[in-house]
């Protein structure tokens, strides 16, 4: 089987369970953004040294693969979806802001705007975290009618949170103080 299957050519795209759109459709620019978060969250995997945080970041890389899913899915072929490959669920969120406590309890939050790119990695995660509220006002876009799982904003919410929280815990012992100019 060949990568290419041509089928795309003409600028349309076929939905998981449904029918053929083009590739200028709202819902192809949310699961576009998700996609582009995956893999900005990939990058920052690879850039983070903290084991903590790569653990974190690869199991939010496979929950987005979830979200990707539902949101390349016609609302008619949820049903069908989640039978076979699940949706995003209210455990996911749970799972995120369990996280989010644990991270919380590791590190101290200045008072002030942190200024990206203590670190690679740190840097690396706050672009991940920018593209996944991309994604997520895409999704907020998109309206209940097309998205009408609610967890699936919530997710997205949680999950730029969590990214926020990674980068501080990946610049957790850096003596530098990036939210002061030298």
């Amino acid at each position: 089987m060949k990568i290419y299957t041509k089928t795309g050519d003409a600028g349309e795209t076929s939905l998981l369970f449904g029918p053929r759109i083009s590739k200028a459709d709202p819902r192809c620019d949310a699961y576009g953004a998700a996609d582009t978060a995956v893999s900005a969250m990939g990058l920052a995997r690879a850039l983070c040294e903290n084991s903590r945080v790569k653990a974190l970041l690869l199991k939010a890389q496979r929950d987005m693969f979830v979200v990707g899913a539902e949101l390349a899915t016609a609302p008619s072929g949820l049903d069908r979806l989640e039978s076979r490959f699940g949706a995003v669920s209210n455990e996911m969120v749970e799972s995120l802001e369990r996280a989010i406590d644990e991270v919380d309890a590791q590190v101290e939050l200045p008072n002030a705007f942190l200024v990206p790119g203590g670190s690679a990695g740190s840097g690396a995660l706050d672009l991940a975290r920018c593209l996944v509220r991309e994604a997520e006002r895409r999704v907020a876009a998109l309206g209940a009618d097309q998205t009408p799982n609610p967890h699936l904003l919530q997710y997205l919410n949680r999950l730029s949170d969590l990214l926020f929280m990674l980068a501080r815990l990946e610049d957790k012992d850096l003596p530098f103080d990036f939210t002061k100019e030298d």
